[in-house]
């Protein structure tokens, strides 16, 4: 007791066991669960999926380094991610053509590191000037160059392609660990390595006194320079790195895809990942890990469904910002900690009618946007989910969604006022 008492940090300092379980442990499940994938013999679909997931994770976590870390919103995250990517086709190109060279040794899976290298070297030349700024000028600047880059991947054909892109074969060069790269098996195999490191080099970032001193940059830059340290550098320290980890996953993409068209440049990519790690949750590590894996199943799959999936990834994405600041991740940790806090039969109660509400108000949004989109082609569609038929002119069609979504509201309301009530 008496220790505790003379030095109450070590008494609230982690041991050992608990950084191992919080810092190691879900790196060694995540590099498990992609193992065990292959096992499971999934189709060329659910590879082109996982493998797009992948993708997505590194690009989105590279992001968060910028947005939750440092607090710099940028709106041209993608242009790394397509040097990248253009960068690891060039060499792709190289490789193929085998004039005897240092490309013809260089092994196809090594090429993220090019794409790691080029996204690197972009993120030192652009990074000079726009980080001697923050906050709205910073996204002004990282927007005019989204837009200045872009541009340029359509006049400058002979390095970007021009609308057609440029394109390779990966099954060249020497094999490492005899993957040929030829199925997509083994682009599988391919990007989950890639994205375990990826994930770890990223999650190592966050605990050295750089990535610290990111976070505090970017909650008080004036205390950390009072502190001794230039605010200014350590914006464009870990706007190279972010760089480098954009253009590590173009470069997946690059071999993944076997193209790279101009419009990898676009702010189409930048807003995609912007949504992807602020849905996911900027101030979780893991959040952009859930933002790029939901909002990529959603885009590969959910548009087979319907084709108002980008509506529906409006509405969550205003959601999130109106009710959930924390994102996906968020909502996972404060469950979490209701659970733990008022145990199973104090929280079961008020989660149970949460996600009633939730699921209700879900349902009649669903029956709203639906209908509306049918009615709005012309065409005389239908709405008809499990056999009942909604149309538009339909009493019992604006019945059914004035009671969801009033309902739906009602039971959040309610949960609300329960947590606020076992709060206070």
């Amino acid at each position: 007791m008496s220790d505790t008492i003379a030095n109450p940090g070590q008494a609230l300092a982690p041991s050992r066991g608990e950084k191992f379980r919080q810092r190691v442990l879900p790196l060694i499940f995540l590099a498990m669960v992609l193992a065990l994938v292959p096992l499971m013999a999934p189709s060329r679909t659910m590879y082109s999926l996982l493998n797009a997931i992948g993708i997505n994770i590194v690009f989105a976590l590279s992001y968060n380094m910028l947005l939750g870390r440092g607090g710099l919103l940028s709106f041209g995250h993608a242009v790394y991610f397509g040097l990248g990517g253009y960068a690891a086709m060039h060499a792709m190109r190289a490789i193929e053509a085998g004039d005897g060279g240092f490309w013809s040794a260089y092994p196809v899976f090594g090429l993220p590191l090019v794409g790691f290298a080029a996204g690197a070297l972009a993120g030192a030349v652009i990074g000079w000037p726009s980080c001697r700024r923050a906050g709205t000028a910073f996204a002004m600047i990282s927007l005019g160059v989204a837009e200045l880059i872009a541009a340029a991947g359509f006049m400058f054909a002979s390095v970007f392609g021009g609308e057609e892109g440029v394109t390779g074969d990966r099954m060249n060069g020497p094999e490492l660990f005899g993957l040929s790269l030829g199925p997509v098996g083994e682009v599988y195999l391919f990007i989950a390595f890639w994205t375990v490191v990826g994930t770890g080099l990223i999650y190592g970032f966050t605990r050295t006194p750089l990535g610290k001193l990111s976070e505090a940059t970017r909650d008080n830059p004036e205390r950390v320079q009072f502190i001794g340290f230039d605010p200014v550098r350590v914006r464009y320290l870990v706007f190279i790195i972010a760089g480098a980890f954009a253009g590590l996953s173009g470069g997946m993409a690059a071999v993944n895809y076997e193209i790279f068209t101009p419009e990898s440049l676009s702010l189409h990519p930048s807003g995609f990942v912007l949504l992807m790690a602020y849905i996911g949750g900027i101030r979780y590590f893991v959040g952009p890990v859930l933002g790029a894996l939901v909002l990529t199943v959603m885009q590969s799959m959910l548009s087979d469904f319907t084709e108002a999936w980008l509506l529906y990834l409006g509405v969550l994405f205003i959601a999130i910002i109106m009710f959930a600041p924390g994102g996906l991740a968020g909502i996972l940790f404060g469950t979490g900690a209701a659970l733990r806090r008022d145990g199973l039969r104090g929280s079961l109660g008020t989660l149970g009618v949460k996600t009633c509400g939730i699921v209700l108000s879900f349902l009649g949004l669903v029956v709203l946007i639906e209908v509306v989109v049918r009615w709005s082609n012309g065409y005389g569609e239908v709405f008809e989910p499990f056999g009942l038929a909604l149309e538009s002119g339909s009493p019992l069609t604006w019945a059914l969604v004035t009671v969801l979504c009033a309902a739906g509201f009602a039971l959040l309301r309610i949960a609300a006022r329960n947590t606020n009530e076992r709060g206070a």
